[in-house]
């Protein structure tokens, strides 16, 4: 059977990163005459996963890219044609899409906590709901991946992370996963597309094949050092630790920049790693440990010589919480095709149900300074001494307004991060760091 090669290369936009059921919502739609109603969407998730204290906002600026190259190409109008997904009414108002209206949302690299309305979405009803699929997609991942990074530079108290998590999720996930680990604060990554697509700081060591292929240790680590000077890391539990240390400080002198630690009981390892080190007079040969590392075992490794950690397959798998469960839920519609007035909608499903009208939300702080309560309501919120707004108008008209640099994401975690109280900084499981409150309270 001939495969159509065509059909099998991927779009260059971002239209059809979506369900089919987001079509059949607007070919319906459009047939009812309610695709034109205004309309106002809302991203929140109902939970913190896995007991955690707080979650963290990424993909902010994926989404503002994705949605400016969200258009459907010829080709892929004739896929749902030829599909039957899309009839004639429904082809004409994809093949002219373009969002115009108005998008709010949460800073990326803030936190967020059960019921923050993260992203808000005005438009009509059409043009809104099809970015559903996408929208959702984006932050599911991209602030799972930086919640579990930020727990783990938490438990790193100040020494550095690398994040080199490629091999161990799809090739187009670990770009987004690199990038919402430095936002949490990941000090680079491995994954040279990041370091390419999004400017971010690269490293990287080498594996044990390098020195498999060598007909010796020392051969390897020579041709490492020869190319790489006596700054680089090397690898040192292929064989026997002690000897490879030993090997490479005679090679390197007390300049050796690194070890890198990847198996056995790495507390150990690491304490007796550090007295040879200092015995052999390289006292300032940095220690990296690598190795199935999560939030936990890093933290159970904060009192030994260690200076620096890689993680990988638990960062880009959200530390057993790959998903933040966010969802996108409408909350409000107009009941004609004039924008205003718009009323408040919403599902009453056991156990899902959802709160209905446009929301606005603050931090509130106490006297200290530090982070109180998440305030969510139904009007438009002043700042204040004791209050922080919380959503940012991202696009206006269809308008991208808020691109950022990520190194402003970067800080803005940072200083959010800080700005909780203690019991948000634990590991073990528990309450959300502060109480999401409603006001009005409709319940």
């Amino acid at each position: 059977m001939e495969t159509d090669q065509a059909s099998l290369s991927e779009p260059a936009g971002t239209a059809l990163l979506t369900d089919h059921y987001e079509l059949t919502m607007v070919r319906a739609a459009l047939r009812s005459g309610t695709a034109g109603r205004r309309a106002v969407f809302e991203m929140f998730a109902r939970h913190l996963p896995n007991g955690r204290r707080y979650g963290v906002v990424a993909g902010t600026g994926r989404l503002l890219d994705a949605l400016e190259q969200f258009r459907f190409a010829d080709s892929e109008l004739e896929f749902l044609e030829r599909a039957r997904i899309a009839d004639a009414p429904t082809l004409e108002f994809l093949r002219n899409y373009r969002f115009s209206g108005d998008i709010w949302g949460y800073a990326e690299g803030e936190c967020y906590f059960p019921g923050s309305p993260i992203l808000v979405v005005e438009g009509t009803f059409a043009e809104a709901v099809i970015l559903e699929t996408l929208a959702l997609s984006i932050y599911n991942h991209d602030s799972a991946i930086a919640s579990a990074a930020s727990r783990m530079v938490e438990a790193a108290h100040g020494r550095p992370l690398v994040e080199m998590g490629s091999r161990r999720t799809h090739e187009r996930a670990a770009i987004a996963a690199a990038r919402a680990a430095y936002i949490a604060g990941f000090a680079t990554t491995s994954n040279l597309r990041a370091g390419y697509q999004y400017g971010l700081p690269t490293s990287g060591t080498s594996a044990h094949a390098f020195t498999l292929v060598h007909d010796g240790e020392k051969q390897a680590f020579a041709a490492q050092l020869d190319a790489l000077g006596p700054g680089t890391t090397l690898l040192v539990d292929t064989f026997e630790v002690a000897d490879a240390i030993a090997t490479a400080v005679e090679l390197a002198g007390p300049e050796l920049g690194a070890i890198r630690i990847d198996s056995g009981d790495l507390a150990v390892v690491a304490r007796e790693a550090r007295a040879q080190l200092d015995s052999l007079g390289a006292t300032k040969t940095r220690i990296i440990l690598t190795g199935d590392l999560d939030e936990f075992s890093i933290a159970a490794l904060a009192a030994e010589p260690v200076d620096g950690y890689g993680v990988g397959t638990s960062l880009v798998t959200g530390s057993g919480a790959p998903t933040c469960a966010f969802v996108y839920k409408l909350v409000a519609r107009a009941d004609s095709n004039e924008p205003r007035p718009l009323r408040p909608v919403a599902k009453r499903s056991v156990g899902k149900p959802s709160r209905g009208g446009r929301k606005w939300a603050v931090r509130r702080l106490d006297q200290a300074g530090s982070a109180a309560a998440e305030v969510v309501t139904d009007y438009e919120p002043t700042s204040g001494n004791d209050s922080r707004p919380l959503l940012q108008l991202l696009v206006r008209g269809g308008e991208i307004l808020a691109r950022e640099p990520i190194s402003a994401a970067r800080a803005r975690h940072r200083a959010v991060v800080s700005e909780l109280p203690a019991y948000a900084h634990q590991l073990s499981r528990g309450y959300p760091a502060i109480p999401t409150v409603f006001e009005p309270d409709r319940d």
